[in-house]
């Protein structure tokens, strides 16, 4: 019985040297910088594309989403020879819904203005774990609906950031805001002005 007590104690893990040095240094800032600039850019072309470009999904003076629902329509169907897009049923099932409801008329807006969104927050470093991960949901579902292209390098990319939210963001406006902002489990200096020194001490985000 004490044994069983001793393997279930509550106790404190430590992370490897290596990992506190990647995640939490601010000395390679510099890096997720570039990597955090780069997600950025790619996130901002494709949802100016989608906006703006030659293949828009979106227009002001005509249909909504006739591009989004063309990709869902290919995800969805099942050749009779070979492979389909979507290997979960579950996924198929839940797009063809959309597709049954015509959600894409307004979920093509969702998707564009969320891409230009997240590459904006990102290039500016502005709440950027949560930025990096909204990328990265992305990048799951488009991978869920069988379109790989650069998404499986954004994915990873995009996973990396928002372990490394605290040093991706401290070139950045980051480095002000959540100090001031706090994080959910740490309220900031606004949200408690005489503790913010001392209440964000051990989360690394005091500049």
């Amino acid at each position: 019985m004490a044994l069983l007590d001793r393997a279930f104690e509550k106790r404190e893990l430590k992370d490897p040297a290596i990992l506190r040095t990647v995640f939490g240094n601010t000395a390679l800032a510099p890096l997720w910088l570039v990597a955090r600039l780069y997600l950025g850019y790619q996130w901002l072309l494709a949802g100016w594309h989608k906006l703006y470009g030659d293949e828009r999904w979106i227009f002001i003076d005509g249909p909504d989403g006739l591009a989004l629902r063309g990709f869902w329509t290919r995800a969805v169907a099942i050749p009779e020879q070979g492979s389909p897009m979507i290997k979960y049923d579950w996924y198929r099932d839940f797009l063809d819904f959309m597709l049954r409801h015509e959600a894409y008329q307004w979920f093509s807006w969702v998707i564009a203005i969320g891409e230009v969104a997240v590459g904006i927050a990102l290039i500016i470093g502005v709440f950027t774990g949560f930025a990096a991960f909204t990328g990265a949901f992305m990048n799951f579902n488009f991978l869920l609906a069988g379109a790989a292209s650069t998404n499986p390098v954004l994915f990873v990319l995009a996973v990396l950031v928002m372990f490394g939210w605290k040093v991706a963001g401290w070139i950045g406006v980051d480095r002000w805001l959540l100090p001031a902002l706090g994080t959910p489990w740490q309220p900031g200096r606004i949200v408690q002005p005489g503790k913010q020194t001392r209440a964000l001490a051990h989360t690394g985000l005091t500049g």
